[in-house]
């Protein structure tokens, strides 16, 4: 998208896109997209359609919401967030029947001290492509042993699906999402369109989003401070995927160093991110 994320999107746009594939309805949880379907660069093999499913926080999903996750056979929900960020927003992880959800922070409770804070604001305020790939290198540093946690269930549990989740479903999640389908051998367009969604999937809770950030000094009266923050842009995620190449060693080099996987578990965990379109039932 190449809009500046400032002004809201048509409600009937918006309507249209979340409404059909590669989002999928959970009552109560919003930017919900399954990772299904894309083509990868090798010959007749897509990703596994049902199986690893992103989205924002799980705390408000509600009975109907629930009844979805059982219907898409998700057993096990990877939470991203940190303590003090749930307790800062009160979004407690829910317990959701018959869903194992496994707390899997990218960031350790002291990253969260008001001066780390402070600076993470200010670089996502800015808003600009230069920031975020700041703040995703800071989420690659921290990162290895939660996505490593996700990977593991991967290789361990192909016929398994998952959901993983942060607060909006676009940063942390957003990297995560990266790492799996560039895994899977995914086309670099189509992973930059996949985080683009956000845009359109987060727009249902514009002003919900907006509020919550209004108690942060910085957003408090600059609401068009807080709307960068939110912003998912094509032209990020592929600045971010020249980054991954270019300081980590490509997706292969990161997982094997901050992950901890050997050349064996990353084959495997491939295998089990793709099927050929005509094993589809």
């Amino acid at each position: 998208m190449s809009d500046d994320g400032l002004k809201p999107l048509d409600p009937a746009y918006v309507a249209e896109v979340i409404s059909n594939p590669p989002f999928v309805p959970i009552p109560g949880v919003s930017n919900v997209r399954d990772l299904g379907s894309y083509p990868t660069t090798m010959s007749n093999v897509i990703t596994k359609p049902g199986y690893m499913f992103r989205a924002a926080e799980v705390s408000n999903i509600t009975k109907e919401g629930v009844e979805k996750m059982r219907a898409l056979r998700i057993t096990t929900v990877f939470d991203l967030r940190s303590d003090p960020e749930m307790k800062k927003y009160s979004t407690p992880i829910p317990t959701i029947e018959e869903v194992h959800i496994i707390r899997t922070p990218v960031f350790k409770n002291e990253d969260y001290s008001p001066e780390s804070m402070a600076k993470k604001f200010e670089l996502y305020a800015r808003g600009t492509t230069e920031a975020f790939i700041q703040l995703y290198s800071q989420i690659l540093d921290h990162g290895g042993k939660a996505f490593g946690t996700i990977l593991r269930h991967v290789r361990d549990k192909p016929n398994s699906p998952f959901l993983f989740h942060c607060t909006a479903g676009k940063d942390r999640t957003g990297v995560m999402a990266a790492i799996l389908l560039k895994l899977a051998s995914v086309d670099d367009h189509y992973i930059c369109h996949d985080y683009s969604l956000t845009r359109v999937g987060r727009e249902p809770d514009r002003e919900k989003v907006i509020k919550r950030l209004s108690t942060e000094p910085l957003f408090a009266a600059n609401t068009d401070a807080a709307l960068r923050m939110l912003t998912s842009r094509y032209s990020t995620m592929a600045a971010f995927l020249e980054l991954l190449e270019r300081v980590y060693g490509g997706v292969e080099g990161y997982i094997k160093k901050y992950c901890g996987l050997t050349e064996e578990d990353i084959s495997r965990i491939r295998t089990n991110l793709v099927m050929s379109p005509r094993s589809r039932i």
